[in-house]
């Protein structure tokens, strides 16, 4: 079997969240069907006032691999992919992939991840494993990405070198496992917290090295309040986590001492 032939993976889709990438779709789909040609595209649209999704409409109507969600409003990325999670799995897709609209998820590093998924439950395209790298990342989005993860190792001891990104092979049985309708967190922290769900549940996570180039057209959606929700919601999620462990210890331990027998 070929990194370039996925048969034995079933179905593909790929989740692609817009929110004003008129200027990158057209190329990123296209990047798409040149490297997977057996994958389907999912655009989920966040009614885009730039016309993103006519535009999406346009490309649908000139390829049959390609589909468009038409979301109310921009609701932010955790939501769009949930959304996009859930249509895939009625759809009866096998393997589901997210990537970015703006190019920073190079195509072409996506049988990558694909050939890596026939041995896992989920990949990770990873920027922080070696073999990895950036290209014209600020230093400032460099060091909010190594601190994010390594304070998600911290608090969480999940053992992912790239907690944050967002360049990901599913299959669709690992998104049936993660009770997606629990999921309430956005951005940086999304990608967190599907990642968290994976390892709790004892499934198999594999990180592979990929290149992140950073957008050439467009707007980044980082903002301050997206990183200040990761913050937050894993130091919750981790004294959760410790104070969970320390309960079932302490009730092992009486456990142990109620069934010694009387002296």
């Amino acid at each position: 079997m070929s990194l370039t032939d996925f048969a034995d993976l079933g179905r593909i889709v790929v989740i692609i969240p817009t929110f004003n990438e008129r200027l990158t779709l057209p190329a990123i789909t296209a990047r798409v069907r040149s490297s997977v040609p057996e994958a389907d595209i999912l655009v989920a649209d966040d009614n885009s006032p730039d016309g993103t999704g006519e535009l999406a409409d346009e490309l649908a109507a000139a390829d049959d691999h390609i589909h468009v969600m038409h979301r109310l409003g921009k609701e932010g990325l955790g939501a769009a992919y949930l959304a996009g999670f859930a249509w895939a799995l009625q759809q009866g897709y096998d393997v589901v992939v997210e990537m970015d609209a703006d190019g920073s998820h190079q195509p072409e590093q996506l049988p990558r991840l694909l050939d890596a998924l026939r041995n896992a439950d989920l990949v990770l395209g990873s920027r922080w494993v070696p073999g990895g790298r950036t290209e014209n990342w600020p230093v400032t989005r460099q060091m909010i990405s190594r601190g994010g993860t390594a304070y998600t190792r911290l608090m969480l001891g999940m053992p992912i070198h790239d907690a944050t990104g967002g360049y990901r092979a599913f299959r669709a049985d690992t998104l049936r496992r993660l009770d997606l309708h629990e999921v309430a967190s956005q951005g940086y922290c999304f990608q967190i917290d599907l990642a968290w769900r994976t390892v709790q549940r004892g499934m198999t996570v594999r990180e592979v090295p990929i290149t992140f180039v950073e957008r050439t057209a467009g707007a980044s959606k980082m903002s301050r309040r997206i990183v200040a929700e990761a913050l937050w919601r894993v130091t919750v999620w981790g004294l959760d986590d410790k104070v969970t462990r320390v309960r079932r210890r302490s009730h092992a331990r009486r456990a142990r001492h109620q069934g010694r027998p009387q002296s």
